[in-house]
């Protein structure tokens, strides 16, 4: 019996994911795995701060929420099986006001629903004994919250599934996914042709584009922002532990600047959100008219804008000041100063937005006809990738 063939499109850690799942299938499926770039997992899986998420933010029954922790339990168990780096570094979430203690409450409330392990409330004596140069009123301790190489374990993942026999396919851009009879015609920009029965669209900064090729609507649309990076000098890493993150505020898109201590023993400051005129616009000079229209045509997008604009200033502000950047730091680490940081590079983040110009907050998935298409994987996708790669397989219905 001829064994179904399945092309994944992206080889960032999703997609690689998905693929390592669907070789420990039984039957096991003849799998593809086809990307545009000359090496898998260039983008959003090695652009990132390396973060292991416990699950502290989520909306309790939420899909990031389910799959964070499932993921989370997984990553673990992988990372040491395959020797990857695995370091609970733990996380505090700092509240610096009486506005941010309440929403602090909150966040504890959530995490304790979710199951996060380990949770303990700090006064500021004891937020100091573990993070001596850290301030803040009170805070909310994750021993358990972990940071990786997502790089290395999304590599790890597609050696297993070559190890199985799946074939990683670069320098194929797809433009095209005609469906009839039951089967899709995948199609790359140089002519090259792959035959599938089914098709997983892990694309990124380019799922939504691909679900359309695929037959799907428009909505929702990938909005791209720039997150950019610094890292403290090597004289001033001593000043972070682990991981120092603010406590989020509702009003804004975003969570704002943190520091996060890296497996490389690096101590990185951000990231910020500066909208990108790019899908992989990781300097400001990346413009791609294409995108610079869809924006500018897109009422949702308008919408989102003209309500978070103060938001957008300020991000600029930081973008363009190195003294603006750090300040945000600063408040939470004192004895940051700007002639300890230097820039670290940036990331693009892929930001589902429906029409109405709303973000989308959870993980998306649509299926049309043969293709499934991961609509929307924000963080933390890569935390959850291998819980993701279950659930995508089964919607796929090889069976």
């Amino acid at each position: 019996m001829t064994r179904p063939h399945v092309v994944v499109v992206g080889g960032g850690i999703v997609g690689s994911a998905v693929a390592r799942r669907l070789t420990l299938s039984d039957p096991r499926p003849d799998v593809t795995v086809v990307e545009k770039e000359s090496a898998p997992a260039r983008h959003q899986t090695s652009r990132n701060s390396g973060v292991v998420h416990a699950g502290i933010y989520y909306a309790a029954g939420s899909a990031k929420a389910t799959l964070s922790r499932e993921g989370v339990r997984r990553l673990r168990a992988y990372c040491h099986e395959r020797g990857l780096p695995y370091e609970e570094v733990g996380k505090v979430v700092v509240a610096l006001d009486e506005v941010e203690l309440g929403r602090l409450r909150e966040i504890e409330a959530r995490a304790q629903a979710n199951g996060v392990p380990g949770l303990r409330r700090l006064d500021p004596v004891a937020l100091r004994e573990l993070e001596p140069h850290t301030v803040g009123l009170a805070a909310l301790h994750s021993p358990t919250t972990a940071i990786t190489d997502f790089s290395l374990v999304a590599a790890a993942m597609l050696e297993d599934a070559m190890g199985r026999d799946a074939r990683v396919v670069t320098d194929f851009e797809v433009t095209g996914l005609d469906q009839s009879g039951g089967q899709v015609d995948v199609r790359a920009a140089d002519g090259r042709r792959l035959r599938a029965d089914r098709v997983v669209i892990a694309g990124g900064l380019h799922a939504d584009r691909l679900a359309v090729l695929a037959g799907d609507g428009p909505s929702p649309a990938i909005v791209p922002f720039r997150g950019e990076y610094h890292r403290l000098a090597p004289s001033a890493t001593h000043l972070v532990r682990g991981l120092v993150y603010p406590v989020p505020d509702p009003r804004y898109p975003f969570l704002g600047v943190h520091l996060t201590r890296t497996v490389g023993d690096d101590v990185l400051l951000g990231p910020n959100a500066v909208l990108a005129t790019a899908r992989e616009g990781y300097r400001r000079r990346d413009v791609d008219p294409r995108v610079l229209r869809a924006l500018a045509t897109s009422r949702g997008f308008r919408r989102f804008a003209r309500a978070n604009l103060g938001t957008g200033l300020r991000e600029i502000a930081g973008s363009v000041s190195r003294h603006a950047f750090v300040s945000r730091a600063r408040r939470y680490v004192p004895a940051i100063t700007d002639d300890d940081v230097v820039p670290a590079g940036s990331g693009v983040r892929a930001q589902a937005m429906d029409a109405d110009g709303s973000l989308v907050e959870d993980f998306r998935f649509s299926r049309v006809g043969a293709v499934l298409c991961v609509r929307n994987a924000p963080s933390p996708a890569a935390t959850a990738s291998l819980a993701i790669a279950d659930l995508v397989v089964d919607r796929l219905d090889l069976d």
